[in-house]
C-alpha cells in the first residue's frame, strides 16, 4: 500500500470511529508501528488529526464534522463532569444561551430545578428536553436544521439572537487554540456562535481535551472573551496555564 493511500485510510478510520490506536492500526494495515506514527505525524502537520498518547483523533474541518450521535458515545464521563462544573458557574443568571452539541446538552440537563430560567438555544434536542421543565422557559431559534447536529442555523437564527441581551452563554467549539481562538467548520454555525458571543454579558467555554490545539475553518471568538474554560484533566496543567494567561479561568475536572 502506498503511503498516501495508507494515510487516507487511517484518516477515514479516525473519522469513522472518532479516534485511532497506533497498535491496532499497525496490525490492521500490516505495517510497523513507527510507520503508523510517521503517518500520524504527517496527518497532524496537515491539520487533519491531533496526536494523543498511543493514537490520534480527527480534527473537524470544512470537509468533515462528527455527528451528534457519535459525540454521545465519546468521552461521556468527562463531558458529564464538565457539564456539572459549568452549571456551578451559573451565578445569578436568569437568561442563558445553550449552544448546540452534546456537552451543552448535558449542561442543559444539569440546570437547577429550583429557580426560574429562560434558555435560548439552536438545539432542537436541548429545547425538547427542557420544554417539560416547569421552571424553564425555552426560546428555540428558527432557521434551517442541520441534520448532523439537529440544530438551527442561518439568518433567522442569528437575527433572532441579535435582539437579545443574555446574561450567560454556554458555548462549545470544534477547536480551540491560543493562536486562532475558537473555531467551527460551518460558516452558518460560526455566525450563530459569534452572535451569541457578542450579545452575552458572560461567556463560558466547555469542551474535552481533544478540542485544544485543534483549528477548524471559521473563527468566531477569541479565548480572552471567556470568563472560564472548563475541560477535563487530560489537558495538562502546563497547557491550561498557557490558556489562562489569555484571560479566562481554566477549570480541569
Amino acid at each position: 500500500m502506498e503511503s498516501e493511500e495508507r494515510r487516507r485510510q487511517i484518516l477515514d478510520l479516525a473519522r469513522q470511529a472518532g479516534s485511532v490506536d497506533v497498535v491496532q492500526l499497525a496490525e490492521e494495515l500490516g505495517v510497523a508501528k513507527e510507520t503508523v506514527r510517521r503517518d500520524l505525524r504527517t496527518l497532524e502537520q496537515h491539520g487533519l488529526v491531533r496526536r494523543t498518547h498511543g493514537g490520534a483523533h480527527p480534527v473537524e474541518s470544512a470537509g468533515f464534522e462528527t455527528t451528534l450521535a457519535l459525540r454521545t458515545t465519546m468521552h461521556v464521563g468527562e463531558k458529564l463532569r464538565i457539564a456539572k462544573a459549568a452549571v456551578e458557574l451559573l451565578g445569578d443568571a436568569e437568561t442563558v444561551f445553550i449552544d448546540e452539541g452534546y456537552t451543552p446538552q448535558l449542561i442543559a440537563d444539569a440546570l437547577p430545578h429550583d429557580r426560574q430560567l429562560t434558555v435560548i438555544t439552536a438545539s432542537l434536542q436541548t429545547a425538547a428536553s427542557l420544554a417539560a421543565r416547569d421552571n424553564i422557559s425555552v426560546l428555540l431559534l428558527g432557521g434551517r436544521v442541520r441534520g448532523g447536529t439537529v440544530a438551527t442555523v442561518g439568518q433567522w437564527a442569528s437575527g433572532m439572537l441579535s435582539g437579545f441581551v443574555i446574561d450567560l452563554a454556554y458555548l462549545g467549539a470544534n477547536g480551540i487554540s491560543r493562536e486562532y481562538g475558537l473555531t467551527t467548520p460551518d460558516p452558518l454555525v460560526s455566525e450563530v456562535k459569534s452572535q451569541a458571543t457578542r450579545i452575552s454579558r458572560r461567556r463560558i467555554f466547555s469542551g474535552v481535551y481533544t478540542k485544544f490545539g485543534a483549528v477548524s475553518f471559521c473563527r468566531f471568538a477569541e479565548v480572552g472573551a471567556f470568563e472560564a474554560i472548563i475541560t477535563d484533566t487530560r489537558l495538562s496543567q502546563t497547557e491550561a496555564h498557557r490558556y489562562s494567561l489569555l484571560g479566562p479561568r481554566v477549570i480541569r475536572v
